[in-house]
């Protein structure tokens, strides 16, 4: 795998987050749910970043970024524009992160046990990017589902 594939990836996917933000039209939708679903878009957005921000932009990158994990599910009524402003955060991040690492790094362990099992650093980014997918998914289920 190269890392400029990844690099494109990650960052499409985090400008369609920032698409997903901002077409909920009425900013108090980003913090309801509807049904069984219990995380809203906003805590979904703010767990996507402090998953991205610390795995990618701290470890990987050496960014000071400190994450708070029980405030992404637990945070409530933050602004669109700030939410919106910490996917772009998360977007540099993650970018310098990749820009700043060899082919050589993928193959090497990750610095932390992310998974059940020892790993490398490209199955870590493998999985980081499937679990972004798996919540930007939910996030537009659910932009769609309270607009039902």
């Amino acid at each position: 795998m190269e890392l400029h594939h990844l690099r494109t990836l990650f960052t499409r996917d985090l400008r369609q987050l920032c698409n997903e933000i901002d077409a909920f039209t009425n900013e108090a939708d980003l913090w309801r749910t509807t049904g069984t679903i219990t995380n809203s878009a906003g805590n979904l957005c703010m767990h996507i970043c402090g998953n991205l921000r610390y795995f990618i932009g701290a470890l990987l990158g050496g960014g000071a970024y400190v994450r708070d994990r029980n405030r992404e599910f637990e945070a409530r009524n933050i602004l669109k524009a700030a939410l919106l402003d910490e996917v772009n955060r998360t977007m540099s991040a993650v970018d310098a992160a990749l820009a700043g690492m060899t082919s050589g790094k993928l193959k090497e362990h990750f610095p932390v046990n992310v998974l059940p099992e020892v790993t490398t650093t490209e199955h870590v980014l493998l999985h980081l990017y499937g679990h972004l997918n798996y919540h930007l998914g939910q996030v537009n289920y659910l932009r769609r589902a309270l607009k039902a």
